[in-house]
């Protein structure tokens, strides 16, 4: 595992979203590496920028239980919302929770359906 944390380190540093993705679930769970939620939530916003559907939803994750982030529901359901847009069913699948249970816009249970 430290030798894929060198090299998962190694590709995230060089703007590979998916190295940045695996790394910031090391981050996030302390696999290999100390938890550490503020270097998670790094490594996906940084996946995210670049249009990585799974980071933006555990990146949305973040947002909505505001650890290692101040809490914002609306950047919450914008990331859940640019994920699901990529057909990522977990980001699918919390964006329809946010309408369901008015969780940063307005409930609307045709969407959240």
């Amino acid at each position: 595992l430290e030798k894929a944390i060198v090299l998962y380190t190694k590709a995230a540093e060089q703007g590979n979203s998916d190295a940045q993705i695996i790394l910031g679930v090391c981050y996030e769970f302390g696999r290999g590496v100390e938890k550490n939620q503020e270097k998670a939530v790094e490594l996906y916003t940084k996946a995210a920028e670049q249009g990585n559907a799974d980071a933006q939803n555990n990146l949305g994750v973040y947002y909505v239980i505001g650890t290692g982030v101040e809490k914002n529901l609306e950047k919450a359901v914008e990331l859940f919302q640019k994920a699901a847009e990529q057909g990522n069913a977990n980001a699918q699948n919390n964006l329809g929770l946010c309408y369901k249970y008015r969780t940063g816009v307005e409930e609307n249970m045709k969407k959240a359906v």
